[in-house]
């Protein structure tokens, strides 16, 4: 712990005149008699004086008060025989600790005490910094998981991974709230970007850090005391081991990925693979690149030609679909699919034309053509063979052009398909003949 006001009279014997504020770390001591020290504070020390150009006094304490000076050490037995009167009054308003330094406790003696409790801290903060470090690296081994836990417990607050938008992936040292008391940081993780970038903040009474793990996510930790310099040290050991890991886990994604990019080239090839589901299953092309939720796809999935495909029964999630297949056809499948996504179609079914590439013929013609009765299906013939113009086709059938028309529009409305598509015509002229 640092060495206060408090502590320093205690250990040293120093009579305290003014007891506001001993509580206060002491950074360092300097003793001057300048009558304004100021330009050669920085912020924290106890400063030592025998009084011998002070100036005015209330003038000479509010000068230490501002430059954030933590109290006054004034000498006595050269100078001056007691604290003056005045002093102590100006140092009690303005709520400056003030101690007398008898003549019998030569000045070095404080910087030495000081000296001491200083490096003692510091010998502290690295050994718990590097119990920290070794704690998180056997943390780091286990999985990005165990470093946020560990970190958390460390720090005294919550740690959180994010993910690269900034939403919470796992999050630990929470008190019953999934978020752990976080505030929304997606604007947050949006402005560090991929980094290397950190943030530091304070929201309400709470004390928060941010930093980015590449394109993988972000580290944040909050806590209701600010972060002191050994918090930070570890916080950064963290996000290096978390960074690694991550890194890491993309090598290895990668290489999974070539794998399945491997094995599906086999399946194209009609060779057996090990990984590929049992069939019948339909071969699925996605509209979109790798989902985030790539490992949750059902069957397998690989990258092939700049396409996500999926081997599965059934997929919860726009696509484009295949017929049924199995593992010796899943070219056929995937080229069904691919079709089915030039057509900007679901199914390859719906497809103009696809019933032409039917394993099953005779059970294709009949499915398409069973929403049309007998002389439906004899008119369309016809006008299919009298190339869709509709006054040859209707002088054989010997009706009125209209009528032939009114058929064709029949013809369309019963099968969902229209009949303007070379592919639709052809797959019916097809139909028409197949049993024949």
């Amino acid at each position: 712990m640092p060495l206060t006001v408090a502590g320093l009279a205690r250990e040293v014997g120093l009579p305290v005149h003014v007891d506001t504020g001993l509580d206060r770390p002491v950074a360092w001591v300097h003793s001057t008699e300048l009558a304004d020290p100021t330009p050669f504070l920085e912020g924290g020390e106890l400063l030592l004086t025998t009084g011998i150009a002070l100036g005015p006094h209330r003038a000479y304490v509010r000068r230490l008060v501002d430059a954030g000076a933590v109290g006054l050490g004034f000498g006595t037995g050269l100078s001056h025989a007691a604290v003056p009167a005045d002093l102590v009054d100006a140092a009690r308003a303005a709520g400056l600790p003030l101690v007398e330094v008898p003549r019998e406790v030569p000045f070095i003696a404080i910087t030495k005490a000081v000296s001491r409790a200083v490096a003692a801290d510091e010998y502290a903060a690295l050994t718990r910094t590097s119990d920290a470090q070794r704690a998180l690296t056997r943390a780091a081994l286990t999985s990005p998981e165990a470093v946020v836990r560990r970190l958390a417990a460390l720090i005294g607050g919550v740690a959180a991974l994010l993910d690269p938008d900034g939403g919470i992936a796992h999050v630990s040292g929470t008190a019953g709230d999934t978020a752990g008391g976080l505030p929304d940081l997606r604007e947050e993780a949006r402005r560090l970007g991929v980094g290397p970038a950190g943030s530091a903040w304070q929201a309400g009474e709470r004390h928060l850090a941010m930093q980015a793990l590449g394109r993988r996510g972000h580290l944040a930790v909050a806590r209701d005391a600010p972060l002191d310099a050994a918090d930070r040290h570890v916080v950064n050991t963290a996000a290096s081991l978390l960074t690694l890991a991550l890194a890491q886990s993309d090598a290895v994604d990668g290489v999974r990925r070539e794998l399945r990019g491997a094995q599906f080239r086999l399946l194209l090839a009609g060779q057996p693979v090990a990984d590929a589901p049992d069939g019948p299953f339909r071969v699925f092309v996605l509209p979109k690149g790798v989902p985030a939720d790539a490992e949750d796809l059902p069957g397998f999935w690989a990258e092939h030609d700049g396409r996500v495909v999926v081997l599965a029964r059934e997929l919860d999630r726009p696509a484009h679909a295949s017929g049924e297949v199995d593992a010796g056809s899943v070219a056929r499948g995937y080229r069904e699919a691919s079709r089915a996504a030039e057509e900007h179609l679901a199914n390859f079914a719906d497809v103009p034309g696809s019933g032409l590439l039917a394993t099953d013929v005779a059970a294709h013609a009949a499915t398409l053509l069973a929403p049309l009765d007998g002389p439906l299906r004899e008119s369309l013939r016809i006008w299919l063979g009298c190339h869709g113009q509709w006054e040859p086709a209707a002088a054989r059938l010997g009706v009125h052009r209209h009528t032939i028309r009114n058929r064709m529009r029949r013809v369309e409305e019963l099968l969902g398909r229209s009949l303007d598509s070379p592919g639709v015509r052809a797959e019916l002229w097809f139909a028409l003949h197949a049993g024949q």
